[in-house]
């Protein structure tokens, strides 16, 4: 049986912007306003991205909105959160991120069985301006074949 997850936010954006070659779950360091504000779905992927520093990986520029009850105890809406992985796994994405000039990218936020908050963080390569011209026109062929079937189904 499958686990159930709570997806909070999606970067729709990468998919279009990079080729996604892997993906991994990593844990998130957050702080209690943190987490109640990702319950309630008030987070934001846009601009964020990972890079790994002094053996640890580190996400920038994701955006979690302050908690409305949390007063004092609020921090920073884009403050660097580590991110949990084994030593491993960083030290493969470290070496794979150096050589191929691969980029780390959250690819969406999710709360899983258990309750704690995850996120995907995806290996991906930038797509140059004429592949998403093609991602974008395949998706336009494949809308018309579709729409021309359900045409065809109502004769």
């Amino acid at each position: 049986m499958g686990e159930k997850i709570k997806v909070v936010t999606d970067n729709r954006k990468a998919r279009h912007d990079y080729f996604v070659e892997e993906t991994y779950e990593a844990g998130i360091v957050l702080a209690g306003t943190e987490v109640k504000s990702l319950r309630a779905g008030k987070a934001n992927l846009r601009d964020a991205y990972a890079r790994i520093e002094n053996g640890e990986m580190m996400l920038y520029n994701m955006h979690i909105s302050p908690y409305e009850q949390g007063n004092r105890f609020n921090r920073d809406p884009i403050r660097p959160r580590k991110l949990l992985l084994h030593r491993a796994e960083i030290n493969r994405l470290w070496s794979k991120v150096r050589e191929k000039g691969l980029t780390l990218i959250p690819l969406k936020v999710y709360f899983n069985a258990r309750g704690r908050a995850k996120v995907e963080i995806g290996l991906a390569k930038g797509k140059k301006l004429y592949d998403k011209r093609d991602d974008i026109a395949a998706r336009d062929a494949r809308r018309e074949v579709e729409k021309a079937f359900r045409e065809r189904q109502k004769l």
